[in-house]
């Protein structure tokens, strides 16, 4: 029996989610007498584990503060929970229940042996001291360290959490726990930390577009003129390899405002003003004065063939779908976990645009943790070049698959349907085995 979607409606966007997932799967998978007659449905949709708890920390004027933390372990029959850790004021059940489902599916794509989890917190480290963020990141540890383990569940960075949190983060629960094994990855190099862990989810959408587009249009990045939204970790490494592959990002954006720039914007000056000042992406203008400032939602509407949606879920709605449409674009590959909404989504797949599921284009992230988690249990370092290489075959073999699935199921544009079909059959088939 299929599951009631209506009970969730107080969770909007794990509900947009389960709608996503339900609309796509095709009807043979719907009536199997083996998922129906094992209540599969109604039992993938509901999460192992889900731990709350309050945060408390002090700031630099010694004043007390409470946040809310959340670790949902949803589904390890792929193996250990595996998913990120997204410190942001919006942060709440409905939203970890969503990223956590499709985690699932996400990390089962790259074949690798993780099950699907999300956690994190309402704490918004912008404007916040150094200092304030390791003590509010080793108050989350001693509440999240029983919690998690290298045989367990192995959380890693999202949004609001990066290298200064991790680090922070892995050296309490060396503390708390007493033990020295891969309990969180993106961690620094010093710590155990893969090269390419940075990079991997930029890089890794970009390789899935590069192939994306030979497939169906016989062409590539090379060329191409490129908008990304976002302008943190996904967004700036997409830009790099962007631009490496021979394409020119001219437009990318942050919550307060958007950048165009016909020239192409710059790597290195981006990165420093949003990965070392921690700034605005406004001031990109301060060195480019030929940069026009716009607002962030104008994005959009600026011409291009390619778009990377790389911010937030549900950033890029159906209005913001026409105008791609209308100026032309033939390949929209999601960074993030679902920019599009499902009206969006439907658009660019009823116009044969080229258009990824984050659950497929954005799993490098997730694919080059699952290798350094290979590597500290391994006891081995790889060099950047050998995980990069890694990564591309991971990227490669996701798009092929998923890419058959949609082509055996009819519907060859239809890379949602793909991705869908293909993961949800591999991890209801476990759970039946299980």
């Amino acid at each position: 029996m299929l599951p009631d979607l209506n009970r969730f409606s107080n969770e909007p966007e794990f509900q947009k989610a389960l709608k996503e997932m339900f609309s796509s799967l095709d009807k043979s998978v719907l009536s199997n007498k083996v998922y129906n007659d094992n209540d599969i449905f109604n039992k993938i949709i509901e999460p192992d584990h889900v731990y709350t708890f309050d945060v408390k920390w002090v700031d630099d004027h010694g004043n007390e503060h409470v946040n809310k933390g959340y670790r949902i372990q949803f589904n390890n029959v792929n193996g250990v929970y595996k998913g990120g850790l997204r410190f942001h004021p919006s942060v709440n059940i409905s939203i970890l229940k969503f990223l956590a489902f499709e985690q699932i599916f996400k990390n089962y794509l790259t074949t690798l042996p993780m099950g699907g989890a999300k956690g994190g917190s309402d704490f918004d480290p912008k404007g916040k001291s150094d200092a304030e963020v390791i003590r509010f990141c080793q108050a989350f540890m001693k509440c999240l360290y029983p919690h998690i383990g290298v045989d367990l569940d192995v959380p890693a960075g999202d949004i609001g959490v990066g290298a200064r949190e991790i680090r922070a983060m892995y050296l309490a629960y060396k503390e708390y726990s007493g033990k020295s094994d891969c309990s969180l990855t993106g961690k620094p190099i010093d710590l155990g930390g893969s090269l390419c862990r940075t990079e991997a989810t930029g890089f890794g959408v970009t390789y899935f577009a590069n192939q994306a587009l030979q497939t169906y249009k016989n062409t590539s990045l090379k060329g191409k003129t490129v908008v990304v939204s976002g302008s943190g970790n996904v967004a700036l490494y997409c830009l790099k390899k962007v631009t490496e592959l021979g394409g020119k990002v001219v437009a990318m954006n942050d919550s307060s405002n958007a950048i165009y720039n016909p020239d192409g914007i710059e790597f290195n000056t981006l990165r420093e003003i949003k990965e070392v000042k921690r700034g605005r992406i406004k001031e990109y203008k301060d060195v480019y004065p030929n940069t026009e400032v716009l607002n962030s939602k104008d994005i959009w509407g600026i011409k291009c063939d390619v778009a990377f949606p790389c911010a937030t879920q549900f950033e890029l709605d159906e209005n913001d779908a026409k105008k791609l449409i209308n100026n032309g674009v033939i390949g929209v590959f999601e960074g993030a976990n679902m920019p599009c909404t499902l009206e969006a989504a439907e658009l660019f797949i009823k116009n044969k645009i080229i258009y990824s599921p984050g659950k497929a284009s954005n799993a490098g992230g997730v694919a080059v943790s699952g290798l350094e988690i290979e590597q500290n249990k391994k006891g081995e370092k790889w060099s950047f070049d050998d995980v990069d290489h890694r990564l591309q075959g991971i990227m490669s073999n996701i798009f092929n698959n998923i890419y058959k699935t949609a082509k055996d199921l009819g519907d060859e544009y239809n890379l949602v349907k793909g991705a869908n079909n293909y993961a949800f059959i591999g991890i209801a088939d476990k759970m039946i085995n299980r």
